[in-house]
């Protein structure tokens, strides 16, 4: 047994280790706190609101995780002082987005929670038709917030602080001590959708090299070899008319450093290379590709003419061409030409889109993921008839990539314009 000196001191040695343990050396451990837990650590909230004018992409950055907001009012719920959700309203497109963020507004109020606001690009169309309640509930700014204006609020203080300006704002604050709070107001939305090649349409022949819309043979090569099957094409006209793919005449003369009259001659645009490397195709190049992959399907861009095009390509059976007018669609629906409808003509259309595209048996819809959240809606409307919805602007934005799209929307939308194939993981029925 120990005699009473070394026990008297190894009493003391541990009643110092508890005291040093209590200012913070263990304390290094990471223990996960629970949902009712105060935070301690001081954190940062940046808000960089861009009106349209601006022309630059809005973001909030909170405990070093930075977003980047889609058009419209965003709003960030803190469930503490550096984890949060959001969402954004598109309330530039939509009356019914508007009356769904006052909705939440009213909610975040009563439960007294701590949020914010961002605006990005354009936030009113004339004016919220909700201004006279947000005025109401003490949104002053907010209620008379024009188009194209910049603005943040948060209430921090417990009151409500907003700030607005004609092009950009930025406002760094320290977010207080929040206790936790567990209230849910935007769940996360699952979809259940079986994974199969033909949801994803390479977008401009798909990515080769790290490089993007060469519509070139090498890049089909590459991405049909790596699982595509639908292979979007931008299809435009030479200076003496021929038919041949490149995204636009700019961009083509950056890939080949072309410095001559724009557009070029057909046998101009074929003495060049992209990049010294990539083999640009002609209409020839194009029909001799797909005779030889017949299980690809060519998708077209830029085109609007359904007949004399689908009159020249190989198998109009393994065509479907985007089309930019309501007569443009009903022309190939009558000469059994399979039309994809734009978002412009389509949200366009009076009355009943969904019967209009019955009638003129369209199955394929192109929508920017952009504004999907302002017509969720048509999307499901779309859906739940059947019309394969495809969504195009992906890798636009930062962080809304081909895994985000996967991840997020596929389910709500049939498929996307992918640059890159990374689907080989996808195994069975995917639950979201």
């Amino acid at each position: 047994m120990k005699n009473k000196a070394q026990i008297a001191t190894l009493i003391f040695m541990l009643t110092n280790f508890c005291m040093i343990a209590s200012e913070g050396i263990l304390l290094k451990m990471h223990v996960e706190p629970n949902f009712s837990s105060v935070s301690t650590k001081t954190q940062t909230i940046t808000l960089n609101s861009h009106g349209f004018n601006a022309r630059q992409k809005s973001s909030f950055t909170i405990a070093g995780q930075t977003e980047y907001p889609q058009r419209g009012l965003t709003v960030i719920h803190f469930h503490s002082a550096d984890t949060f959700e959001f969402k954004t309203f598109d309330t530039y497109s939509s009356s019914d987005e508007a009356i769904k963020l006052t909705a939440i507004l009213k909610k975040l109020k009563a439960s007294k929670a701590t949020f914010a606001i961002l605006a990005h690009d354009s936030a009113v169309n004339g004016e919220l038709n909700t201004s006279a309640e947000l005025k109401q509930m003490g949104f002053e700014k907010l209620g008379f917030l024009k188009g194209r204006q910049a603005y943040v609020m948060h209430n921090f203080n417990g009151m409500i602080t907003e700030e607005v300006n004609d092009s950009s704002l930025t406002i760094s604050e320290a977010v207080p001590s929040i206790s936790k709070d567990e209230e849910i107001y935007f769940p996360r939305i699952t979809y259940e959708f079986e994974p199969n090649n033909n949801r994803y349409i390479a977008h401009a022949g798909g990515e080769i090299d790290g490089v993007k819309s060469t519509n070139s043979k090498n890049s089909l090569d590459e991405n049909y070899k790596k699982g595509f099957r639908l292979f979007e094409l931008d299809i435009i006209e030479t200076s003496d008319g021929k038919l041949v793919a490149a995204h636009d005449w700019a961009m083509w003369a950056r890939f080949t450093d072309y410095s001559g009259t724009l557009p070029p001659s057909h046998s101009e645009f074929m003495k060049h290379r992209i990049y010294g490397s990539y083999t640009t195709l002609d209409l020839k190049g194009i029909n001799a590709w797909f005779k030889a992959h017949p299980d690809a399907t060519l998708i077209t861009d830029k085109i609007n003419d359904p007949i004399a095009f689908a009159n020249q390509f190989i198998d109009k059976n393994r065509l479907i061409m985007e089309l930019f007018s309501p007569m443009a669609v009903e022309e190939a629906s009558q000469n059994g030409i399979n039309a994809m409808i734009s978002q412009e003509p389509l949200l366009k259309i009076r009355g009943d889109k969904i019967q209009w595209l019955a009638i003129n048996n369209v199955k394929h819809v192109a929508f920017s993921r952009r504004i999907l959240a302002a017509q969720h809606k048509l999307i499901l409307q779309l859906r739940d008839a059947g019309i394969k919805v495809y969504v195009f602007n992906v890798n636009f934005d930062p962080g809304k990539d081909e895994k985000y799209v996967q991840e997020n929307e596929i389910g709500l939308v049939y498929g996307m314009y992918a640059d890159k194939w990374m689907f080989d993981t996808q195994d069975g029925k995917k639950s979201k």
